[in-house]
């Protein structure tokens, strides 16, 4: 059963809006909890922004194979990074990084995250007929503002690791902004 491409769109930026707000809560607990992303939840948050990219590209582009082969990517990227960090935190007496939410670290949601994301992408494969431009189609005003959010958020997340890292390695685990 293939779904109509406007219902795989608007799934799509559900999907960018999603994103944006997991983003959004984790800029907002690094600013109101001064919890400073470690360098291994920055990479997290580019495995995030490539997944998002990957579902704008199907929303203002048009849904392509190459697109959700861009979210597949960063959600591999993003997953292996995440596993990374839960084997570090893994073995007793190791600690962890970040409060918990609901009873699991942040590293460890993004993890589910990813993995819930791969399986997304290839169920939108076997529900969607992807194709480049073949069919018109005009990007509606929330999927534009929903797209625009998710630019100012990526954006802002990028001045935040620059303001904590600097244009060098960022320390591990991050004590304050390197720049402020």
């Amino acid at each position: 059963m293939l779904l109509p491409n406007n219902i795989v769109r608007t799934i799509n930026s559900l999907g960018v809006l999603g994103i944006t707000l997991i983003l959004l809560v984790a800029f907002y607990i690094q600013l109101v909890y001064g919890e400073l992303p470690c360098p291994l939840c920055l990479l997290q948050r580019v495995g995030f922004v490539l997944v998002m990219y990957g579902l704008m590209l199907n929303v203002i582009r048009g849904l392509h194979f190459k697109h959700y082969g861009i979210v597949i990517l960063g959600a591999l990227f993003g997953g292996s990074v995440a596993l990374r960090q839960i084997a570090l935190h893994v073995v007793p007496g190791t600690g962890s990084y970040g409060s918990a939410i609901f009873g699991l670290h942040p590293y460890t949601w993004s993890f589910l995250f990813f993995a819930a994301t791969l399986l997304a992408a290839a169920l939108l494969l076997l529900v969607s007929h992807p194709r480049c431009h073949e069919q018109e189609f005009v990007v509606t005003k929330p999927e534009r503002m929903i797209c625009w959010l998710a630019i100012i958020v990526t954006g802002l997340n990028v001045i935040s690791a620059f303001l904590e890292c600097g244009p060098l390695i960022c320390a591990d685990p991050p004590t304050d902004y390197k720049l402020l």
